[in-house]
């Protein structure tokens, strides 16, 4: 089952289940407890960058932390590029989303798509001077679980052995303990370190390397550093400052335009296209070309191999009969079954099998050897003075009578909208 954000986010909004909302809100739940753990131990991409800065910590015995943030003014970038392309999400198009979702682009990789490659290279790139700065400072499901994060229970913090040392913050791969000017000095001018767990991983890289076991993980009960009262404990009021407002009032700008930009796509993205072929489940290309993430797990996983990737025929995963020479087996649906977002819902095989997504149509050239007729899995081809002809009614467009064509009479032509036979 997956449990990756954006593909549970908008199978919720596409293509509901319980089990669905079940692990949305598990995630959601989660992060509130312990703080944004997902992005050190679910996020397969942000997995990948953890073990290349590793690698890359071995082989120059140096530490890469990631340093500098990414803003406009006094709004975080991060919180822009959330706003925009989850409001185009919600506005009901994933075509923004799809070329920055880290799940998403790990995914077109490992497919091999030309896109995925040079984006994850250009990550891997970034983490060797600056660490985990996607993270922290682009990806919108980084961000939206950052502020998430800012009121989780359990946060990472320094108690009273905290000998300001600094080594932390050098080693830190998210670059989120800071120097800052103590709230209370016993002494004028004296500095503490703080953790911003909104940007911390919890990669828990920062206990291992503090020569004073300094760094502790739940709920910050550490002494005030100057009480009024004996006993009074540290404690974070709320007190909302201009920068905050400002960047809330940025934040729902891009979110209100990214919703706009997702309904103008909703309903032009697709329509110049014309016989595309889908798989079972997608509905029709318009709703395709909008929910898919083009993730690519489908491609990766169809046993006949005729799912091809975005290309100039159409913009996300799509049939090609061509590609393979192959047709789609009348018992598998097994991209259904692995579609993470639901642009290909989830349908049993029998759904599948009384699921038309073309029509085969017959020409002249036919010999009527009947090689169709008897490789049909649903009886749709008979023979009529010594040509084939297709009965409309019974016909999936799944392509297996084309293959055993020997003139190659026959064609399989797309739908405008899937539908039951």
């Amino acid at each position: 089952m997956d449990i990756q954000f954006v593909p549970l986010l908008q199978r919720l909004f596409f293509d509901f289940s319980v089990i669905t909302a079940v692990l949305f809100v598990g995630i959601i739940i989660l992060t509130l407890i312990f703080g944004r753990f997902y992005c050190s131990t679910i996020c397969p991409f942000g997995i990948l960058q953890e073990f290349v800065a590793v690698f890359i910590s071995k082989i120059t015995k140096n530490s890469f932390p990631g340093r500098g943030r990414l803003g406009w003014g006094d709004i975080p970038v991060r919180y822009l590029i959330a706003g925009l392309t989850f409001g185009a999400l919600f506005g009901g198009s994933a075509l923004l989303i799809r070329y920055i979702e880290p799940y998403t682009i790990f995914g077109s990789a490992f497919s091999l798509s030309i896109f995925g490659i040079i984006f994850v290279l250009v990550i891997l790139a970034i983490v060797f001077f600056k660490n985990r700065f996607f993270c922290t400072n682009i990806c919108p499901v980084g961000a939206v679980l950052g502020l998430i994060s800012k009121i989780s229970f359990n946060k990472i913090y320094m108690d009273e052995n905290c000998v300001k040392c600094g080594i932390c913050a050098k080693n830190c791969p998210s670059g989120c303990i800071h120097k800052t000017p103590h709230p209370n000095p016993p002494q004028p001018g004296m500095e503490q370190f703080v953790v911003d767990n909104e940007t911390c991983v919890k990669c828990l890289k920062c206990f291992s390397v503090c020569p004073k076991g300094a760094i502790k993980y739940g709920i910050d009960r550490t002494p005030h550093p100057n009480p009024p009262q004996l006993g009074m404990e540290q404690k974070v009021k709320f007190n909302p400052k201009r920068r905050d407002f400002v960047l809330g009032m940025g934040a729902l700008a891009f979110l209100g335009a990214g919703y706009a930009i997702g309904i103008n796509f909703a309903k032009n993205l697709a329509k110049k296209v014309k016989d595309v072929i889908l798989p079972a489940g997608a509905v029709n290309a318009n709703r395709m070309a909008n929910k898919c993430l083009n993730c690519n797990l489908c491609i990766n996983n169809c046993p006949n191999g005729i799912l091809s990737k975005s290309d100039d025929k159409f913009s996300t995963v799509h049939i090609d009969y061509e590609k393979g020479k192959h047709y789609c087996k009348y018992d598998c649906h097994k991209c259904s079954e692995v579609c993470p977002s639901g642009a290909i819902k989830k349908i049993s095989l029998e759904e599948k099998q009384n699921t038309r997504i073309g029509m085969a149509s017959v020409s002249p050239h036919c010999i009527g050897c009947e090689n169709c007729v008897k490789e049909c899995p649903t009886g749709a081809i008979s023979i009529n003075e010594k040509r084939a002809v297709v009965d409309g009614s019974k016909c999936i467009g799944c392509g297996k009578c084309a293959t055993v064509c020997k003139p190659q009479a026959i064609q399989i032509y797309g739908v405008n909208d899937q539908s039951k036979i």
